[in-house]
């Protein structure tokens, strides 16, 4: 265990001091990736993510999560296989995309709105690209309307299914446990909404903080790397978007390949996520849950979109 944990250390001090010569021996092409990533994080990020993490953080602290979808219960039961609270977190998930999704199941887990077996198959389908990035950033900007933006909708949401069905049948079959009434955490009576209200806004902003800082360190590695090594190939446009999602869509769209190859890449990449988001994720869920369900997902769901795709474009 001592042995894993030094070896750890030694990467990170092996990647942080490479950072900083990159910082020092290349600050304009440095300054420029932490613009770019900055700039994404304040006009992207902090106005879209910050109200609903607020507005979440309340309801989950105040037990009304589940409240507010508790009447439907037996519906979600049934179609999606989750109780009332974990059906907020696909609701919220699937709107406000990444990582949202997750953040919402690890704080209704650790508020014991839900179970861990339930908490653990919601990271599995919980977390995706919101509705906005795949119309206005993939399908105008990044494919320029080529592919009807329907289609790109049907593809990610019958993958998203599969997966979902894939990890309830198979994977989690007899083994997704809800929480009884007794077991879930009470609001105090004494707790105040002002009390909520603070804690809220203080979690919110530590999340978008976060993710801001996981962005620009991604950003400027990102950059470091297409200094040293022609990133303007196949494989280069693939590693940049595995790498970062959406510097590596903006790389892939004026990238000189075929249509073809940067559908199908473009929408394995909105699907997988990329190591940059999968990081983000890491930070914003507790330690109590693996990552590792996640991840499998996240790659199934990869493989699956690019196949429904390849199958809706009549190419096999």
């Amino acid at each position: 265990m001592q042995h894993k944990v030094k070896n750890k250390n030694i990467k990170s001090c092996i990647y942080e001091i490479s950072q900083i010569c990159f910082l020092l021996l290349y600050p304009q092409e440095a300054l420029a990736a932490s613009k770019e990533g900055m700039q994404l994080w304040l006009n992207v990020l902090l106005p879209v993510l910050l109200p609903f993490l607020i507005l979440t953080g309340i309801l989950i602290h105040t037990n009304m999560a589940g409240k507010l979808l508790q009447p439907v219960e037996v519906i979600w039961n049934k179609v999606l296989g989750v109780s009332a609270a974990g059906a907020y977190a696909v609701i919220v998930g699937a709107l406000c995309g990444y990582p949202v999704g997750a953040k919402i199941t690890s704080d209704l887990y650790e508020n014991h709105q839900i179970s861990e077996s339930e908490a653990k198959y919601l990271l599995t389908f919980t977390n995706h690209a919101s509705p906005v990035f795949i119309r206005t950033y993939l399908c105008h900007i990044c494919l320029k309307d080529q592919i009807p933006a329907r289609t790109v909708f049907g593809i990610f949401a019958l993958s998203d299914l599969t997966i979902m069905l894939l990890f309830r049948f198979v994977v989690y079959r007899n083994k997704i446990q809800f929480l009884s009434a007794d077991k879930k955490k009470k609001t105090p009576v004494s707790s105040s909404s002002g009390a909520f209200l603070d804690v809220s806004i203080m979690n919110g902003f530590e999340t978008v903080t976060r993710l801001g800082g996981y962005i620009l360190m991604f950003s400027i590695l990102s950059a470091c790397i297409s200094h040293f090594w022609n990133m303007k190939n196949l494989i280069g446009y693939t590693l940049s978007g595995i790498l970062e999602l959406t510097t590596g869509l903006c790389r892939l769209q004026n990238a000189n390949i075929h249509m073809q190859w940067k559908y199908l890449l473009t929408l394995f990449l909105t699907a997988f996520g990329g190591i940059c988001i999968t990081f983000q994720t890491r930070s914003l869920v507790t330690r109590k849950l693996s990552m590792l369900p996640y991840i499998t997902a996240k790659l199934l769901n990869g493989i699956t979109t690019v196949l429904f795709a390849l199958f809706f474009s009549k190419i096999i």
